[in-house]
């Protein structure tokens, strides 16, 4: 298999983007398959440099075992464009924000789009409360087992139950 990069974008890499590295990680890791991804996230805006996570995205990774409290907030970089192979967006506001910004050629969909195949927006839970940071990880989760069977890789804990990692 190929090594594939991944980046997950959303505005400002504290709530849903580091969700998405986090639970992709984990499920590439659980298949075995670390070496063949290059996973990360990022933020189309710099508001948040150099944070962790926002501690409810933190606190709805730990509940399902996943430690997203190492990361740290960024913002996009020009290099990006051509250092990963798909870059998914969480909401059609970051895809038009890169779109304006990338490079001709650069591999940049939505999340809902590619990993879901619902079109849908992945909701910014910011503003409110953990049952919506419970929400989006119950949405990245859905979208990230999807993910790796279009990359072709079989996830026996994806299929059915797809609240929990375990």
């Amino acid at each position: 298999m190929k090594r594939i990069s991944i980046l997950f974008v959303c505005m400002g890499n504290i709530c849903r983007s580091p969700l998405a590295e986090g639970i992709f990680g984990h499920l590439v890791a659980e298949a075995g398959l670390t070496g063949d991804f290059t996973i990360d996230s990022a933020g189309t805006g710099g508001w948040h440099e150099g944070e962790p996570p926002d501690r409810r995205s933190i606190a709805a990774a730990k509940s399902h075992d996943i430690d997203i409290s190492g990361q740290r907030a960024r913002r996009i970089r020009p290099g990006d464009f051509g250092d990963f192979d798909l870059i998914l967006t969480m909401d059609r506001d970051n895809l038009a924000a890169l779109s304006n910004s990338a490079p001709p050629g650069a591999n940049i969909h939505l999340f809902g789009d590619i990993a879901l195949g619902t079109g849908e927006d992945i909701t910014d839970p910011y503003y409110g409360g953990p049952d919506g940071f419970e929400l989006v990880y119950t949405r990245l989760l859905t979208g990230c087992c999807r993910l790796l069977e279009t990359l072709g890789v079989e996830r026996a804990s994806c299929s059915g139950n797809t609240s929990s990692v375990r």
